[in-house]
């Protein structure tokens, strides 16, 4: 049984494109670093609102931060 985590988001992908890292994105939204971690990590995802505003922060779409079979 493979335990890998369905990747969700592209969050991390996308920090990496822009060149921004977990730290600045946590700074930039007033969050802990751990809960990006989790976001990035796919343990946890953020909700919709929040997909919505990391798409305005990053200059993305909200379906670039998805992950699409």
């Amino acid at each position: 049984i493979s335990m890998e985590r369905k990747k969700i988001n592209r969050l991390k992908v996308v920090l990496a494109e822009k060149g921004m890292t977990n730290k600045q994105l946590a700074e930039i939204l007033d969050k802990d670093p751990a809960v990006i971690s989790k976001w990035v990590t796919n343990v946890a995802q953020p909700n919709v609102e929040m997909f919505i505003q990391l798409a305005k922060i990053l200059g993305v779409r909200v379906d670039d931060l998805l992950w699409t079979e």
